[in-house]
């Protein structure tokens, strides 16, 4: 299977090892992977700040390109954010001729023209619609049992866009950790806020958020990410989180593709784990005892 892949900046800065996994696991799992041609960003959560046609207009370029470049071939986005902004052009430009005029003419600066023959689609969604736990499970070298694994999906990967999932309770990432032979560790806060970019403007939010995450993850092994804002505020605010509840909130955060690529024996080097703030010596040790009972 080919994709057009959209990385985003997240996965060419902080989140690195997010992209590293991605494209490892894709590997793995005999998937092409065609990054788009100069793609920039999709505006973040900052666009719409600064200019309504602007943040509908940096995704659009995107898209724009991929179409060019690879007509009908669905893009593979990673980062919750991005996707949000990909899937929102299409929404906006179908509600009235005056928005879509609007995007064209910026565009068209670049003699680009966005038709809407391109299908955005999330990460997960095609792992699980595309390949699927059989498939997954048929890579599994190192089968991650006795693991207990708390899916974390973030507020934005089915809202408002819900068809990859639903909005309240996600559950796509169950059947994925259950093929690589872990446990799902139950919870209900899978769509809950981090508090995203809050952690700069209104810390003691955001800090409280991330505080009841990591406590409701209870004694699961790891938390899973799909989301490269989640993985950070997660992964860096442990101590602060520790300190506001006054006891260990010490977690492994790891991305999905990451979990999957231990699974499937790829190296520490190939996934960055090293990257990762936060990996206790607590989750190396029940790897260690999952691969001697493989």
């Amino acid at each position: 299977m080919k994709y057009l892949y959209y990385p985003g900046c997240s996965l060419e800065g902080t989140a690195s090892e997010y992209d590293a996994s991605v494209r490892a696991v894709m590997h793995s799992l005999g998937a092409e992977l065609a990054e788009i041609e100069d793609w920039t960003c999709c505006g973040a959560s900052a666009g719409d700040a600064i200019s309504y046609l602007l943040s509908l207009a940096l995704p659009a370029r995107n898209l724009a390109i991929a179409e060019k470049q690879s007509p009908r071939t669905d893009v593979l986005v990673p980062c919750n954010a991005c996707y949000l902004n990909l899937k929102r052009v299409d929404d906006h430009m179908n509600r009235g001729a005056d928005i879509r005029e609007k995007i064209d003419v910026v565009l068209a600066e670049e003699n680009l023209r966005y038709g809407g023959g391109i299908k955005v689609r999330h990460l997960l969604d095609v792992l699980v619609r595309d390949f699927g736990p059989e498939s997954i499970a048929a890579n599994v070298k190192n089968k991650l049992s006795g693991m207990r694994i708390v899916p974390y999906y973030g507020c934005q990967f089915a809202r408002p866009y819900s068809d990859a999932d639903d909005p309240q309770f996600p559950v796509s990432m169950e059947p994925l950790i259950r093929a690589l032979g872990a446990e799902v560790y139950p919870w209900t806060m899978g769509a809950k806020c981090c508090g995203a970019g809050l952690m700069t403007t209104k810390s003691e939010v955001a800090l409280k958020l991330v505080a009841n995450l990591l406590d409701g993850a209870g004694e699961a092994d790891c938390i899973l990410t799909i989301c490269p804002m989640c993985q950070m505020n997660l992964d860096s605010r442990q101590d602060k989180a520790s300190r506001l509840l006054g006891k260990d909130m010490s977690k492994s955060v790891l991305y999905v593709t990451q979990l999957m690529g231990i699974a499937f024996g790829l190296s520490d080097e190939e996934l960055m784990l090293k990257k990762n703030l936060a990996v206790t010596a607590g989750f190396h040790a029940k790897l260690r005892s999952a691969s001697s009972r493989a």
